[in-house]
């Protein structure tokens, strides 16, 4: 039994849809680099916050742990992450960039920049900062209601 839904009125599709085109572009533009969107990922957290577990790393991309090894002993063999022990746990791994990421992270931002200025074309300034408003409100929104499933 098929049940009637009607994507193209689904905020959900069209967030998808964006995300996944956003993320196949990324892709093709990072490949002449050597580089993956989730390599490009995992690098834009670390230049975020300097230093991550490989446990908060695969939660922030939305992969399996087992993925996220696959990927730090690729970037690892490369020289652009570090692996250390943490301090307070010895089983927790935490990872940080090297400075051979350093150059790599100036490629990725002039790749960044220019999905960004062509995924905003013909869009005015004021459309752009609208769209910023409105995700971060369904943000706000989604994570609202896991905060009381989690409290229920």
């Amino acid at each position: 039994m098929a049940v009637q839904y009607d994507f193209h009125a689904s905020v959900g599709y069209w967030m998808t849809l964006a995300t996944q085109t956003l993320h196949r572009s990324l892709n093709e533009r990072l490949a002449p680099l050597g580089l993956t969107y989730r390599q490009m990922q995992l690098i834009g957290w670390l230049v975020h916050d300097r230093e991550l577990t490989q446990a908060e790393l695969a939660r922030r991309m939305l992969v399996e742990p087992p993925t996220l090894v696959r990927i730090l002993d690729r970037m690892e063999e490369v020289g652009w992450i570090a692996r250390t022990e943490c301090q307070q746990d010895h089983r927790r791994k935490l990872i940080r960039l090297t400075a051979e990421a350093e150059v790599v992270w100036e490629q990725i931002t002039v790749v960044l920049q220019a999905v960004r200025t062509e995924a905003v074309q013909g869009l005015s300034v004021e459309e752009v900062d609208q769209l910023k408003r409105l995700l971060s409100k369904v943000s706000e929104n989604l994570n609202s209601a896991e905060l009381v499933r989690e409290i229920s």
